[in-house]
């Protein structure tokens, strides 16, 4: 077992940031992907991973198994939900909207790819996990994450070339 249960809690309250970013790459909508990163955290609560488990892997596993689950009962696809957040580059202005709107059209574009491509951009585009770390967290092989994140950004980059000049 993890350390004590104050060390334990302090841990996942750090990670918390990347369970919530990767959660909203999940579920797409702000509600559904916070449900899904209270439910990841009541179940790592009750559940502790192994003592040897990386904490971060463990999580991000038991959030997508969760997720998994909760498609397989709802058999259905979520649909997207970007919110309305704006990100503002550094002195605002004309950069921080170009900011905001290039981060709807990222979030619009990921939430076109399949479920599995777009999780697997997710943890190694946006977590930066490498594709063996990856192929741990989603149990595949390390080809399958190859390939299919190579179908996901090949998606991504026709998404985006439109033949307008995004500057």
């Amino acid at each position: 077992m993890h350390q004590d249960k104050g060390v334990f809690e302090a841990e996942l309250l750090a990670r918390l940031p990347r369970l919530r970013r990767f959660c909203r790459s999940l579920a797409g909508a702000v509600h559904d992907a916070d449900d899904l990163a209270q439910a990841t955290i009541e179940r790592l609560l009750t559940k502790r991973p192994p003592a040897d488990a990386d904490l971060t892997k463990w999580m991000f596993r038991v959030c997508k198994n969760i997720w998994i689950d909760e498609m397989r009962a709802r058999k259905v696809r979520l649909a997207s939900d970007i919110d309305d957040t704006v990100i503002e580059a550094p002195g605002g202005g004309e950069q921080g909207a170009l900011v905001a709107v290039t981060l709807q059209e990222v979030n619009a574009a990921m939430a076109k790819l399949p479920d599995v491509q777009r999780v697997i951009m997710s943890l190694v585009a946006v977590e930066g996990y490498t594709y063996k770390e990856t192929a741990e967290i989603l149990g595949l092989p390390i080809g399958t994450i190859m390939s299919r994140l190579s179908r996901a950004r090949a998606a991504l980059a026709e998404e985006f070339d439109d033949g307008q000049t995004r500057h």
